[in-house]
C-alpha cells in the first residue's frame, strides 16, 4: 500500500531524477515535469495528495502558479523548493499558502519528512492574498543559519505570536523585528521601538504606559507611553534584560491581563499591541541572579529567535560587503566594487561587532579611498588601523566590554558559594585586563610607543614602565 501520490514539478532532471528515488524508497508514488503546465494539468484532473515545486520554471513563476492551485484545491499541500534562498523568496511561499519552504540545496531526508508530516496533518483554511512586496531586503544572506531564520520569520508573519529574539550585540535584531511587523498581520500599524539600556531606570516605566499630568515632581502634562504610541501595531522591546524588576511586574500583567495603567493613572486602558522583545543578555542567567522575572520570561519567550553572529556565517560577508556598497553609492559615495581577495580577508577577521562592524568598514572603504576596486590590501589596512577604535572614545560598541567583565565577575563571585573571594581583586582583574589593551594599542600603532601612550591617555614613562613591568613584546614599526 502506497502512502501517497506525489506530483514533482523542476526543471533540472538531476533534481527531478533524485527526487523521484528518494520518494518512491520512501513509499510514495512521485510524478515529475520540468514544467508549470504539466503540473497544472495534473492538479486539475485530480491527482496527486502532495505537490512539490520548484519557484522558477521555464513557462511559469511557481508563486504565480500557486494561488491558482490552492483556489481549485485548497486542501492539497504545496512545499517550495527555490535557489533564491532570500528571506523574501520563504515569505512570499508562506503567503502564497505553501505548507513549507526548503532552500536549496536540502537535505532529502528533510524533504521526505516534511512531505510525511503534510501528508498526516489536517489542511488549515487558506490564507487570503496579501499585497505584493518591494525588493528591499531586510536580512541579507544565504548561509544555512540564515535559511533557519528565514523560516521561523516567513511562519511568524501570518500570527501575531510574541517573539524573543537573542543574539550578540549588531547582529540585526531590531532588523529581525522589522521584518516581522513590515511583512506580518500588523503591518499597517505603527511599529515603536524602545530600548531600555538608553533610558534612566526610573523613567522606564513612565516611557512605557505613559504618567497622568502631576504624577510625579516635573509631569507638568500628560505624557504619552509607548504602548498607546504602539496601539494597533507592533512594540519592540530592545534590551528587555535590562528593564528593571518594577517595570517588569507591570509589563508581565499587560501581557497576562491584556491591559495596563499610566503612571498616576488609576483606570485601566485596553491594549491591543504584538510584543517583540530582544536582548544580547543571558536571560537564564539573569533569572538564576534574581534580576530577571522567570514568568515574564516564559511570557515573552513564546517563539525564540537567535541571531548568528557573523562568524557564525562567514559566507555570507560577500553579500553583505556588496549590499553595504551598493547602500552606500545610494547615499552619493563613489560606486565601488570589491574583489574576491578583499572578500576572503574579511572571512579570516573574527567580526566582534558583528554585521554592524562589517558595515562601518565598508562604508570606511568606500569613502576613504579613491580605487574603484576594494582589495584585500585596503581590507588589511583598515582592519589593522581599526582595532583601537572601540576605545578611542573610552566605550566600547554597547559597551559589551563592560557588560562581559560583568558577566565574568557575577561568575568569579558565584564560584565561591556566597564567600567573599580572597583580598587583591582590583589587582588581580587590572592585570587581567591591562596586556590586551596596551597590546592592542601597540598594535594599532604599529609600535610607536609615543602614540600608544596618547592613544591610552597615559605618560609615556607610565607607559614605558608598564610595557617592562607586564613583560610584553613590542613589535617595531619599519615605517
Amino acid at each position: 500500500m502506497t502512502k501517497g501520490n506525489i506530483l514533482i514539478a523542476d526543471d533540472d532532471a538531476a533534481i527531478r531524477t533524485v527526487l523521484n528515488q528518494a520518494l518512491a524508497r520512501a513509499g510514495y508514488v512521485p510524478r515529475a515535469t520540468g514544467n508549470a503546465a504539466t503540473l497544472w494539468q495534473w492538479v486539475s484532473q485530480g491527482l496527486g495528495d502532495l505537490v512539490v515545486t520548484d519557484v522558477v520554471m521555464p513557462d511559469e513563476n511557481a508563486f504565480d502558479l500557486i494561488p491558482k492551485v490552492r483556489k481549485l484545491r485548497p486542501d492539497l499541500p504545496i512545499v517550495v523548493m527555490s535557489a533564491q534562498n532570500t528571506l523574501m523568496t520563504a515569505i512570499t511561499a508562506a503567503e502564497c499558502g505553501a505548507y513549507e519552504y526548503l532552500p536549496k540545496p536540502f537535505d532529502l531526508n528533510e524533504l521526505v519528512s516534511i512531505v510525511g508530516r503534510a501528508l498526516a496533518e489536517p489542511r488549515a483554511k487558506p490564507q487570503a492574498a496579501r499585497e505584493p512586496r518591494g525588493d528591499d531586503l531586510p536580512l541579507i544572506g544565504r548561509s544555512t543559519p540564515m535559511q533557519e531564520i528565514y523560516r521561523v520569520l516567513a511562519r511568524l508573519t501570518q500570527t501575531d505570536l510574541t517573539a524573543m529574539i537573542t543574539g550578540e550585540s549588531g547582529t540585526g535584531k531590531e532588523l529581525v523585528a522589522r521584518a516581522l511587523h513590515d511583512y506580518g498581520l500588523r503591518r499597517k500599524g505603527p511599529f515603536v521601538a524602545i530600548n531600555m539600556a538608553a533610558i534612566p531606570r526610573e523613567l522606564i516605566e513612565s516611557e512605557l504606559f505613559g504618567h497622568e499630568k502631576g504624577a510625579f515632581t516635573g509631569a507638568q502634562t500628560r505624557h504619552v507611553g509607548r504602548f498607546e504610541q504602539a496601539e494597533g501595531g507592533t512594540l519592540f522591546l530592545d534590551e528587555i534584560g535590562d528593564m528593571p524588576m518594577e517595570a517588569q511586574t507591570r509589563l508581565l500583567r499587560v501581557l497576562q491581563e491584556g491591559e495596563y495603567t499610566t503612571v498616576g493613572g488609576r483606570t485601566p486602558i485596553k491594549t491591543n499591541v504584538r510584543i517583540i522583545a530582544a536582548t544580547h543578555r543571558d536571560l537564564q542567567h539573569q533569572i538564576d541572579q534574581g534580576l530577571f522575572r522567570e514568568d515574564l520570561f516564559y511570557r515573552l519567550n513564546v517563539v525564540p529567535l537567535r541571531m548568528p553572529p557573523v562568524r557564525e556565517r562567514k559566507e555570507d560577508i560577500g553579500d553583505l560587503a556588496r549590499h553595504f556598497l551598493r547602500q552606500a553609492e545610494a547615499e552619493g559615495l563613489p560606486a565601488k566594487s570589491i574583489d574576491t581577495a578583499a572578500i576572503e580577508r574579511m572571512k579570516q577577521h573574527n567580526w566582534p561587532g558583528n554585521v554592524r562592524e562589517l558595515e562601518n568598514l565598508v562604508r570606511r572603504l568606500a569613502a576613504l579611498y579613491t580605487q574603484d576596486t576594494i582589495t584585500s590590501e585596503l581590507v588589511e589596512t583598515e582592519l589593522a588601523s581599526n582595532v583601537a577604535a572601540p576605545f578611542e572614545n573610552g566605550e566600547s560598541q554597547d559597551d559589551d566590554i563592560g557588560q562581559s567583565l560583568e558577566r565574568y565577575m557575577a561568575d568569579y563571585f558565584s564560584s565561591f558559594g556566597g564567600e567573599l573571594p580572597p583580598p587583591g581583586l582590583y589587582q588581580r582583574v587590572l592585570r587581567m585586563v591591562e596586556p590586551p589593551l596596551i597590546n592592542a594599542a601597540l598594535a594599532a600603532t604599529r609600535g610607536n610607543q609615543i602614540r600608544a601612550s596618547e592613544l591610552l591617555g597615559l605618560n609615556r614613562n607610565t607607559l614605558r614602565k608598564k610595557i617592562r613591568d607586564l613583560d610584553l613584546k613590542v613589535i617595531r614599526s619599519s615605517g
